[in-house]
């Protein structure tokens, strides 16, 4: 049986990204696991209304959303844990301008490069919604027909109720592929 936990956020887990901005002639980074798709040609990037990130978004009007990796997690919690208002995290992560302006992570195997089309307003909250200028994949995660493979690009994923971090697993199955089968 089922037990009601009240009014918990939990449609979770989301993958971990780091989003990133020029401030100036440095990136300036944080870490958002509040992402999401609303179309095929837009995405959500939700972030609390002090972040010091969030006027350098809104004076550019774009950023990078990259996705982590394990091995990025040490510098992406740092991202995350301190804030930009007080502290340059422009060295945290090696990078390069991207053909938008935006600073893409060398480390990371996936980054969106994005311009800023509109931000919805909710209490406390800015999320930020988003056109794709360009998808940046690592040649060595992406399929024979060009696609990225995300058994490759390993997203670490984050869970709000317990705060911590998950690795992706297996591929179960292909997507619409069930009806052909008897249940």
């Amino acid at each position: 049986m089922k037990k009601s936990i009240e009014t918990k956020l939990a449609l979770y887990p989301t993958p971990v990204t780091v989003i990133g901005a020029m401030n100036g002639d440095k990136p300036t980074w944080t870490l958002v696991a509040h992402i999401g798709i609303i179309g095929h040609d837009r995405i959500l990037v939700s972030l609390a209304e002090p972040h010091f990130i969030n006027h350098v978004i809104k004076d550019n009007g774009k950023l990078s959303i990259s996705l982590v990796t394990e091995e990025m997690l040490p510098a992406v919690d740092v991202s995350g844990s301190v804030t930009g208002a007080k502290n340059d995290k422009s060295e945290l992560f090696e990078y390069e301008v991207g053909e938008n302006g935006t600073p893409i992570i060398k480390a990371a195997n996936l980054t969106l490069e994005c311009t800023v089309a509109d931000i919805y307003k909710t209490p406390n909250f800015e999320s930020f919604i988003c056109t794709i200028d360009n998808t940046y994949v690592e040649e060595s995660c992406l399929n024979d027909k060009g696609k990225p493979d995300y058994t490759k690009v390993r997203p670490v994923l984050f869970e709000f109720p317990n705060y911590q971090y998950l690795r992706t697993g297996d591929v179960v199955g292909k997507c619409l592929s069930f009806k052909n089968k008897e249940a």
